[in-house]
């Protein structure tokens, strides 16, 4: 049972992604979250009002287990394979978010110097959320899929779009930790 409290090892999870990648591809299917998020805005009726989301959305709808796995999968490793120990964050990290103003790093997931209710209910809150919705809807579209699907999906079928997309991802992810984060904060 301790062996399930820790991380798994790489030789452990990076197999069993390659299972599920190997039968993916050969059963023809691809795997992405925002390919979901697609799929149920279809099944909402969204296709009455906007062209992109008409399609036969019940051909895509085995890849809803993708969503179901992630809810079901975060609730057993949070509720039965946690310790409760902090997260292990490197000390550089550490001293860089306590220099933006935040505290308890690691003990949570979420910081709640952006999660917590009070601060999420502020204009400042609401502004960060609907923006970075925003961007991440629009670079999703744009990019034509999502750091999951690309990185997983793509990369393991060798495509090139998908090669791009990620270090676009990469970019974009120090661009935000190194100049945009520190201003907001």
């Amino acid at each position: 049972m301790e062996f399930l409290l820790k991380p798994w090892p790489w030789y452990v999870t990076g197999p069993l992604i390659s299972i599920v990648m190997v039968l993916l591809i050969y059963f023809g299917k691809t795997f992405g979250m925002s390919s979901n998020l697609r799929t149920l805005c279809s099944i909402g009726g969204a296709g009455k009002y906007a062209d992109f989301f008409r399609f036969d959305w019940k051909a895509q709808k085995w890849n809803l287990t993708v969503v179901l796995g992630a809810i079901i999968g975060g609730y057993i490793a949070v509720t039965f394979l946690s310790d409760g120990t902090a997260i292990d964050l490197s000390t550089a990290t550490i001293t860089d978010l306590q220099a933006l103003g935040f505290t308890n790093i690691g003990e949570t997931i979420l910081p709640q110097e952006i999660y917590s209710l009070e601060n999420v209910l502020t204009l400042k809150g609401i502004f960060i959320l609907v923006v970075a919705g925003f961007l991440v809807g629009f670079g999703t579209r744009y990019a034509g899929g999502c750091t999951s699907g690309h990185a997983i999906t793509g990369l393991s079928n060798l495509q090139l779009p998908s090669l791009i997309a990620v270090i676009g991802f990469f970019i974009g992810g120090l661009l935000m930790t190194h100049l945009l984060l520190p201003l907001i904060f």
